[in-house]
């Protein structure tokens, strides 16, 4: 399907493969060749669904075309169980995707619940909520997909498409002002972030003229001593806090000003959301 991230057709053609190998022993034991099924898909406790796009394909590769969404996704949903989808085809087709189906939609729509979580913590606040590179190999274009369906927005992609100055670049580079010179002489168009572990840190990255400060585990008070602190210097400067924001935390987080707040978990984390698959015969 033209509309999921490139290579996710193969990445389900390898899970279909790894999960049903030479055939499926049971249902080739049990169900008829020719049988005809309807598959329900359910969701069974409170969330945000995303990935039917996923379930989609994975149906298709197993020979099963018809295929029809029932909810909208994207959007928080608390009355369950409630149907999501339904699925036409031969009743083997449908037993074969199964698992590898629910695997990709109960993951993702964690994703997308544990991210509009966190959103909903920082509601009314300057805050957004941003996700990282801590996602599953081969998975980070989808688990990335789904952060942004649940409300937040995606950090860099890679090490390719945004500039993060961390302390082992500022330490052989000679120091921050030096990395972000080297940086902004290599790739002009792109915004340059750097971290900062002190207030004293993030006073030489603004000095240096930094786009972006990731604030790393500093602690409230000291976050907001940044936000003064950029402030004081103009406001140009954005300010993100990194590290081990739970939704206990976050809302004070959001509460000392910063722009943005990072959350690995939201991808390494989330757990899955508690979808089924019903088969209906006759």
């Amino acid at each position: 399907m033209d509309h999921l991230p490139e290579g996710t057709a193969a990445l389900i053609a390898s899970a279909l493969a790894e999960d049903i190998g030479p055939g499926d022993v049971t249902a080739a034991a049990t169900v008829p060749v020719d049988l005809v099924a309807e598959a329900r898909m359910i969701q069974k406790e409170p969330g945000v669904i995303f990935g039917l796009d996923v379930v989609e394909e994975v149906l298709r590769q197993c020979g099963v075309t018809d295929f029809d969404r029932t909810v909208v996704e994207g959007h928080w949903h608390e009355s369950v169980p409630r149907e999501i989808a339904l699925a036409h085809g031969p009743a083997r087709a449908l037993l074969a995707a199964e698992r590898v189906a629910l695997n990709y939609l109960g993951h993702l729509s964690g994703i997308a619940t544990l991210t509009a979580r966190f959103v909903d913590a920082v509601a009314g606040t300057r805050a957004r909520i941003l996700d990282t590179r801590k996602t599953t190999p081969g998975l980070r274009a989808l688990e990335k997909q789904a952060v942004s369906w649940g409300g937040g927005i995606n950090h860099r992609f890679g090490l390719y498409d945004a500039i993060l100055i961390k302390e082992n670049h500022i330490a052989i580079a000679g120091g921050v002002e030096a990395a972000i010179e080297a940086c902004r002489e290599r790739s002009p168009g792109l915004k340059v972030e750097a971290e900062a572990e002190t207030l004293a840190e993030a006073a030489a990255a603004i000095e240096a003229g930094a786009d972006r400060i990731l604030l790393d585990n500093m602690d409230p008070a000291t976050m907001a001593a940044a936000v003064e602190l950029r402030d004081s210097a103009g406001g140009g400067v954005e300010l993100e806090a990194s590290g081990g924001a739970s939704l206990a935390t976050v809302g004070g987080i959001a509460a000392t000003g910063v722009d943005f707040i990072s959350v690995g978990a939201l991808t390494h984390s989330a757990p899955q959301l508690d979808v089924s698959l019903l088969l209906r015969v006759g």
